[in-house]
């Protein structure tokens, strides 16, 4: 059988054909308990070691760590990526095979759980540090903790403060129209007319992740509390499209302003004035254009129109329902939500801590994306809601990308959108 990106919407999706290929989900009830010594050999798939430094963060710090605490617990590490991470899982689940331990995203618990592939963890663990409500939302299902915040990775927008000044423009965009009039007063073309700089660039991030940050910035839901219905389908979610459209259409946006992979950013190259970014923009920054933070030219704000709103996207880590050493396995992950591990591992990305306690270290003081973040976690909102997720976040992107490049009107493309959506979860 061979094992896609498509398969493992398939074995998610539908449980029939999950039950076909072997799914390894444990039956309700059947779950070991995690009360008993932690002794064994246990699998962590983990996306967020990468490279050589990340894997001697893991192996060579963290993980002997856990050792020195859990003797009897060897851990036996699988490194991927987050791209290739549905495969792996896929194949796992397929193959019966399933990790131990798991790190996932923000929006898969939902559809794994439902699924019984992920194990309940104590209640307990949501209270033993401070936790902003809404960043545990996304580690819940059916009213169950099922993972905890491990690092955080939001989407907010950032700016060059001398190009404000050069334009007169003293304080961030209040609102979406602020937004558009300052984008155009921003913009820079050539003799000829070409966009040299643009005034805002909403495409330089994921566009699923950067249209749900404008999404939750006009009070929109993407679906229901039941994860049952669609709620982006209405004018708010429309809006919210129609404005990438409206700033390509006032000349201050370009869909061709993307910076390659690897590459400064657009901000850094001084070819937007704004752009929509993650936290971790602040570290490539120091790495790849240093003068810019020691020259105090670079700021950042949260998105806001009919109410203030940032993307709270992210890692989890959570235990299988099907391993065999279920004591071990969740001692594994209790020690992956401390602060003690959580702050190198968010260190090494330039990503928030989950937790509270961590917003008076040194790190998050000197990291301004990170602490700005931080001190507006009320305001995060996440993606995700809906046991169909893993199947309709694939549609998302390429569905908008419709409207961005002019194929579809931005109601044709939401419309779109939510009829998909809809036989997504049709199918649970």
């Amino acid at each position: 059988m061979e094992y896609t990106r498509r398969s493992v919407l398939t074995v998610l999706g539908l449980g029939a054909l999950g039950a076909a290929t072997g799914c390894s989900a444990a039956p309700e009830g059947s779950q070991a308990a995690a009360d008993g010594p932690a002794e064994g050999e246990i699998t962590l798939l983990t996306p967020i070691f990468e490279g050589s430094t990340g894997k001697q963060l893991l192996e060579g710090k963290l993980l002997p760590a856990f050792k020195q605490k859990n003797p009897n617990v060897t851990v036996k590490v699988d490194y991927t990526t987050y791209t290739a991470l549905n495969e792996k899982l896929t194949t796992g689940l397929a193959g019966g095979l399933m990790p131990d331990v798991v790190m996932l995203g923000v929006g898969w618990i939902p559809p794994f759980a439902h699924k019984k592939v992920l194990a309940p963890l104590p209640e307990s663990l949501a209270t033993r540090y401070q936790y902003e409500k809404r960043v545990l939302e996304p580690s819940r299902y059916d009213g169950k903790l099922y993972a905890l915040p491990l690092v955080l990775d939001t989407r907010i927008v950032t700016y060059r403060k001398d190009m404000f000044a050069e334009a007169g423009i003293t304080a961030p965009p209040k609102d979406w129209a602020e937004l558009r009039t300052m984008a155009k007063e921003l913009a820079r073309t050539n003799g000829s007319g070409k966009l040299t700089r643009v005034g805002f660039d909403p495409f330089s991030i994921d566009l699923r992740q950067c249209w749900e940050t404008f999404l939750f910035a006009n009070d929109g839901n993407l679906f229901d509390e039941s994860g049952q219905q669609v709620r982006f389908d209405d004018e708010r979610g429309v809006e919210a499209l129609q404005l990438f459209l409206d700033v390509v259409k006032d000349k201050s946006a370009d869909f061709s302003f993307k910076s390659a992979a690897g590459q400064p950013s657009t901000l850094a190259q001084g070819r937007s004035a704004m752009m929509m970014a993650n936290n971790s923009l602040w570290v490539q920054l120091q790495q790849q254009n240093p003068e810019l933070l020691k020259e105090d030219k670079v700021g950042a704000f949260i998105l806001a129109n009919k109410v203030p709103a940032m993307l709270q996207g992210g890692t989890l880590v959570a235990r299988s329902a099907s391993t065999k050493h279920a004591a071990a396995a969740q001692a594994l992950v209790e020690f992956l939500g401390t602060p003690e591990t959580i702050l190198p591992t968010a260190q090494q990305r330039g990503s928030v801590p989950g937790v509270q306690d961590l917003r008076t270290s040194d790190y998050v003081k000197s990291n301004g994306f990170v602490k700005l973040a931080l001190d507006n976690m009320n305001k995060a909102r996440s993606e995700g809601g809906t046991p169909a997720w893993m199947e309709i976040r694939e549609k998302i992107k390429t569905t908008l990308e419709t409207a961005v490049v002019g194929q579809r009107t931005a109601k044709e493309a939401i419309d779109e959108l939510a009829s998909l959506s809809k036989e997504a979860i049709s199918r649970l």
